[in-house]
């Protein structure tokens, strides 16, 4: 399926890199000082709402942890956010068998890169893990993964039954249907309610193709 598609659609977190956790244990400790109570609270909608930008999950966090959201607050926590979990996505392990894919497949195949993370810190983490050669385009927040892919599709002229969407989220998914692209589940310990109701093909790694 993966070798037959022109055009694929890459998510990262869960996808390429196994930081799914890494990003969650960053948010509870972001947020512990406000209480254990509001920082369990925000883990756990994080884990059902892994594929969402953090522009649009901090504001959130800061009204339940009763603070004034502002542009300049958003901002700080922001960073705050990127200082902790950078240098962990670098060294977390890779999803098996992704990075010998990339390598085999980037130069007949068009790799595009659609994340929620922020542009430069997406950008800074693939030179860091010298996978950046491999994508012919990234994109990052704040661009929407469906907003990249309808940029992608309009400027290729493909249509959509020759790309494919590989990721880990409902976001992910919702992403893919919006342009009638097929879609691949990488299946993590963190979405086994969307393995359930996906009918669509799933993966758990990439050793097999």
């Amino acid at each position: 399926m993966l070798e037959k598609c022109s055009l694929i659609f890459w998510d990262f977190d869960g996808v390429i890199k196994e930081s799914l956790d890494i990003k969650s244990s960053a948010f509870e400790s972001l947020f512990l000082p406000y209480g254990q109570k509001v920082s369990q609270r925000i883990r756990q909608h994080h884990n059902k709402n892994q594929g969402v930008s953090r522009f649009e999950k901090i504001p959130l966090y800061l009204g339940w942890a009763g603070e004034t959201v502002n542009a300049t607050k958003v901002d700080v926590f922001c960073q705050r956010f990127s200082d902790s979990v950078s240098q962990a996505i670098i060294n977390s392990p890779w999803v098996p068998g992704v990075r010998e894919y990339l390598l085999r497949n980037f130069s007949t195949q068009y790799f595009v890169l659609v994340t929620a993370t922020p542009q430069k810190e997406i950008e800074r983490i693939l030179a860091a893990i010298a996978i950046r050669d491999y994508f012919r385009e990234v994109h990052g927040a704040p661009t929407s993964k469906v907003g990249a892919m309808e940029s992608v599709l309009l400027r290729l002229q493909l249509p959509p039954s020759e790309a494919l969407f590989i990721g880990d989220t409902e976001v992910d998914l919702k992403a893919a249907q919006a342009h009638e692209v097929p879609f691949l589940l990488r299946c993590t310990p963190y979405n086994k309610s969307l393995q359930a109701c996906f009918q669509g093909p799933k993966i758990d790694n990439f050793n097999n193709e």
